[in-house]
Order: structure tokens, then sequence, then C-alpha cells
């Protein structure tokens, strides 16, 4: 059941349309290529143009992933169905035989009650001193006859012995009486003295051993007065030994402070609890309760590492939170060769272009694979949107002609879909400040400084004004977090082509005069 089969395709925090689209296409030629699954992830927030964009080309969004260490869903979880409360202790054990399990999970209704060890089965045999053990754990007929091996002569086996005590009828009728009181069980021979005298006491249910025949009478007159009557092919001594199996494993069970653990758990946590804890198996259940399998710390042993692919950078600061717990595996991507460090040779793709989506293009035709009209329709949006529509200074002949490619299969307009999809974008009505702010915004390392890059893009510039007035407060209270040192944001009005870059901390206005002039 274990996930980290998986490949997981993901872009960089805070995705802009390229980060998200890039990785969905990887992933659907990955998996083509290799018949391995590939997973596209998303490392942040899915901003409003790229929601555009996957909602005009019906293509979902990657799930979130913001964390690469190895999780309990990456084990291999033993799919150990669960026992309900009502399972006899007899049937426990049979269970545990059969999977070598010292511990079983308790289930009802797909959520875990409670956990059984073979400790607590022996814990119940030594403990279980008097002969109301049965009735104090409210036993069903039906598991009784079960464990014994025997048949329901009369009565309702679905009912349940809730009071009276446990007692052989070892001695002589006549002292028999002395011994029985109303609703007890009784285990008897073949004497039909015996079975009256049982009748007569009013008891709740009578065990006969080694199959011994029960009079017609004594049947009629047990079923009127609702009384259990169980035959079984056994001796006396084999059902006085084996009769506690009967009781409920609900009885028995650890069911207070539990110690489980949910798919989601860390590893690297989840290993500190084994440790102090020295249970044989653990629990697991999903974020909504319902009971999945159970893990040991056998299944910590040779543990494989996420496998992951970059898209759309290569920068440690950029990437999910702990990516060195990952294998990288590849990097696509069309920017400056940052920080990221891996510790063996990998397929690194970096390209002079201005936008990853056309690294994808390139390699689907390399290996003469059909790109869908859903795939084409993301790829060309994302070129769109990191060119700004060929007007960036990025922009390639290449991003040019594999926007053009792409446009025809997926069915549309470059200029009229940019519109569309530029607008959809731009509406910076409603969100706050610190939205705005790291809806396209990315961190970078150098061996001097660390510094923080955003752009805002608008088809309004009265709007962008107005937030150029909110963004200078917030920039500077940001500065200083995470170790950055300067921040520039680039306010880019789309429909001018032309844009002003804010800046804040030492030294950033005069990086940027000597920059641009």
């Amino acid at each position: 059941m274990a996930e980290n089969k998986k490949v997981y395709v993901v872009g960089h925090k805070n995705p802009d349309t390229d980060s998200i689209c890039s990785a969905i296409a990887y992933a659907d030629l990955r998996q083509k290529v290799t018949g391995q699954v590939h997973e596209a992830k998303r490392a942040g927030h899915v901003n409003d143009e790229t929601a555009y964009v996957l909602d005009r080309f019906g293509v979902e969004a990657p799930k979130l992933l913001t964390d690469v260490r190895l999780q309990v869903r990456d084990l291999d979880i033993h799919e150990m169905p669960g026992l309900k409360p009502n399972a006899s202790i007899r049937d426990t054990w049979e269970r545990m035989r059969q999977e070598q399990a010292k511990t079983l999970p308790i289930v009802k209704d797909d959520e875990l009650v409670g956990v059984v060890s073979t400790g607590d089965i022996a814990k119940s045999y030594m403990d279980a001193h008097d002969n109301y053990f049965l009735s104090n754990a409210r036993t069903q007929y039906r598991s009784i006859a079960n464990t014994v091996e025997g048949k329901i002569v009369t009565g309702n086996g679905h009912g349940y012995f809730l009071r009276g005590k446990v007692v052989i009828g070892a001695t002589l009728p006549e002292k028999l009486g002395e011994y029985l009181e109303e609703d007890d069980l009784v285990i008897l021979g073949d004497r039909y003295e015996d079975h009256l005298c049982a009748i007569e006491e009013n008891v709740s249910c009578i065990i006969v051993c080694n199959n011994a025949e029960v009079a017609e009478d004594i049947q009629e007159a047990a079923t009127k007065n609702d009384c259990v009557i169980i035959r079984s092919p056994l001796d006396t001594f084999t059902i006085a030994r084996l009769i506690n199996q009967s009781i409920p494993v609900k009885h028995i069970m650890k069911k207070d402070n539990l110690i489980t653990f949910q798919t989601d758990d860390f590893t690297d946590q989840i290993k500190e609890v084994m440790v102090k804890n020295r249970h044989r198996a653990f629990p697991v259940v999903n974020k909504h309760g319902k009971y999945i399998g159970t893990v040991s710390r056998r299944n910590l042993l040779g543990m494989k590492k996420k496998e992951v692919i970059l898209v759309d950078h290569n920068e440690r600061s950029q990437a999910v939170d702990n990516i060195e717990a990952a294998e990288i595996l590849e990097i696509i991507d069309h920017h400056r060769i940052g920080s990221i460090e891996t510790m063996s040779p990998i397929v690194f793709r970096n390209q002079p272009v201005g936008c990853t989506a056309t690294i994808m293009h390139q390699m689907y035709v390399e290996r003469n694979l059909e790109v869908s009209p859903a795939i084409a329709g993301l790829l060309c949006a994302a070129i769109i949107s990191d060119t700004l529509m060929f007007r960036s200074p990025t922009c390639t002949h290449r991003d040019k002609m594999a926007a053009g490619a792409l446009a025809l299969v997926a069915g549309i307009n470059i200029e009229e879909f940019a519109k569309e999809m530029f607008t959809a974008g731009s509406n910076l009505k409603g969100k706050t400040t610190e939205g705005i702010f790291y809806q396209d915004f990315k961190r970078f390392t150098t061996e001097q400084v660390n510094f923080g890059v955003g752009q805002i893009s608008s088809m309004n510039q009265d709007e962008l004004l107005s937030l150029k007035k909110r963004l200078i407060p917030f920039m500077k209270k940001e500065c200083g977090k995470n170790g950055i040192t300067m921040v520039f944001i680039m306010l880019t009005n789309i429909l001018e082509e032309t844009s002003e870059i804010i800046c804040y901390g030492d030294g950033s206005g005069r990086l940027v005069e000597d920059a641009f002039n």
C-alpha cells in the first residue's frame, strides 16, 4: 500500500501558471515514456490566473505537497482486517495465529475502538478467578456455542448471558439444586435428573457434554422458560477449559490512550514513539479517523526516499520543505543555475527560453508523443503567462513557435485567450496585501545575500498605483524574515508593457540603478 512508488513532479513555492502547468504536463509525459506512476503536485496556493487556466481546459489542480519527508502513507502498511468488538477471544486467537500477529486492532464501523495483544489474552486467563466472568462480560450464547463446538438445541442464540455464574454439575442430583440459582449457566452430562433440576431452578443456559441426548419434555420446558440448551461433543473438562474463550474481545481489549499513527505523520516522528513503546504493531488511521492497517518497526528498515522531479526552478529556497530528504531524479528549468545539490548525477535540463512549458513542448516533439488538447492548452497558457504574451525580454523565438503549435492543438486564439487569462489573473480586488505580495514571490540565495523577488501584473494602472501604497510598508515589515535582506517587487502593466520596480533593504536601490541605469 506504500505510495512512495510514485514519482512526484512539483514546481516552486508560490507557484505561477508555468510551475503548475509544466508539472502536470511532465507527469503526463514521463508516465507515457516509463509506464511508472508520476503525479503532479503543487507547492503552494493556486493563483487566480492558474485557476482560470485549469478550469478553462477542464484539468483538476494538483494536490498540495509542502514537505517531502517520508510519511506513514509511504510505508508498506499491512492491511490487516480489524476484528469486531463482539468477536470471541477464541476467534481473536485464531486470527492472531493466521496473521502471525501479536497485536490485533478492534474496529467498529471502520473506526478503531481498541487493541488486543497476546498478553491481554494471557492476562484474561490468569485473572479469571470468579465464576461470574462470562456474565460480567455479557457473553452471547451463540459465541459460547461456537467456542465449545456445540449446537443450540433450544433458545435464542443471539441473546446474552447477563446474570448468574458458571457451574459444573458434578454432584448428585439431590445436591445440585443447592448450588444452582436462577439465571446460572450449568455444564451437565447425560443424566435426565440433572437436566430436570436445572430447568426447575430456572437457569438461563444448559451445556450438555459428549453430545448427550436431551429429552423432548426437557426441551419443551426449556423453551417455555427461555432457557438456552447447547449440545457439545466435548467432555466436561474441555468445555470448562474453553468456555472463558467465548467472552467478547471488547471486554479485555485496551481502549484508552491508544498509540496510533495517521497516514500523514512523518516517519522521523513515529520512530521516537516506536522506540519508547515496544509494541509489535501500531494501528494506522487516515485523516478521517478510519482504520487502514498496521505498521511495525520492521517497516522502517530499508525505507526508500520519496522520488521527485523539480520543474521551473532549481533553488533550494523555492523548493518544497525538506527537499534534502527526497531523492531528486530530474530538474527541468529555464532559470539561472541555483543552489540545489544532489547526491548523484541526475538529468538536468536547463535552457535559455522564456518558459519551462516551451521545454516541455520540445520534449513531447523529441519523443514523438501526442499532446492532448488539454495539455496543449495548459502549456500554451504557461508560455503566454511567463512571456507576457511574447512581450517579456526573456521571450525567445522558440517560445513563440511552441505557443503557436500548442494553440493549434488546443483550439484557441492566442490574443483572445491571453486577454481572458490576464483579466482573470489581474483581479486584485478583495485580496489581502500579504496574499498579493506572495502570489508570485521567489527567494534567492547567493554567497553574499539572501533576497526576494516578486511580480504583480495588472491591466489597470490605477490599481497598480493604489497597490504600491499598500506594498511599500508591507515590504519593510517582511524584509528581514527568513534571512532576506533585500526585497524587489515588479509592478507590471500588461497593456502598456511597462514595469515599475519598488525595493527595500540596504543597497537595494543602488543595485536597481546599476542594473537598469
